[in-house]
């Protein structure tokens, strides 16, 4: 996310950052190995192990005060257990974005508590320079995480595994590689901008009989590739949902 707003342009001054492993950080900026002891923010952005929320939280807190807004990254964290958390912040806002935010094409999932609109305004204008942020429901965060926070890695599989079976039928590795990627590269861009729903120009590339209509088939067969990506999906947003139960234990 450093990375997507120093290369918007976003002055580096603007930002403080801490890590105790870290040894650099993008743009020069310095990286502190502690908190400070003081300061006011306009925001703190949370990206900690889930789990470690509550090691992380008191240390924070006192940097949370009435003008700042906690942004937090981490997965199966609820609002009211940010709210619990950091009770004297401004507001609480959940995102979840993913890898492409360093090129400015990730789309970015927000929900907020007790937030006026315009600091909401002001929370996606920040994410504006990342991609597509969009403000949606907490209830349905956990599948939105699993679509968009996880969704790189399904697609990142499914590339590996157009790959790996082009190498089983006879092309090298390293040429099934790079044509799968290049491919997905290019439906993808030609997705983003045609009128056509995906759907319809997967029907559009596959003639009655052809080469196309042929392995689409396949997928479509007892609507096999819709069920396991349903299941997919389920798993990675249930999974979600019982984070959240584990962090209000």
């Amino acid at each position: 996310m450093l990375e997507g707003w120093l290369a918007s342009g976003v002055d580096a001054g603007h930002f403080t950052v801490v890590d105790p492993l870290r040894e650099e950080a993008p743009g020069g900026i310095a990286v502190a190995r502690e908190l400070p002891a003081s300061g006011s923010f306009d925001a703190i952005l949370l990206g900690v192990k889930p789990q470690n929320l509550k090691e992380v939280a008191p240390q924070v807190a006192p940097l949370a005060g009435e003008r700042t807004v906690v942004l937090s990254l981490l997965a199966g964290i609820e609002l009211e257990t940010l709210k619990a958390s950091f009770p004297d912040a401004l507001g609480h806002v959940r995102v979840m974005p993913n890898l492409a935010v360093s090129l400015g094409k990730a789309p970015i999932a927000l929900a907020a508590n007790s937030l006026e609109e315009r600091h909401k305004g002001t929370i996606k204008a920040l994410m504006d320079p990342l991609g597509t942020p969009e403000w949606i429901a907490e209830d349905k965060f956990d599948l939105v995480t699993a679509l968009a926070g996880s969704g790189p890695a399904f697609v990142y599989r499914f590339i590996d595994a157009l790959g790996a079976a082009s190498t089983r039928l006879g092309l090298s590795e390293a040429q099934a590689r790079e044509l799968a990627i290049a491919m997905v590269e290019g439906a993808a861009a030609l997705a983003a901008q045609s009128e056509h729903s995906p759907g319809e120009l997967a029907d559009m590339v596959a003639s009655k009989g052809g080469v196309t209509r042929a392995g689409l088939d396949v997928l479509d067969e007892d609507v096999a590739l819709l069920r396991l990506v349903t299941e997919c999906l389920r798993a990675a947003r249930d999974r979600s949902a019982e984070m959240a139960r584990e962090a209000r234990d």
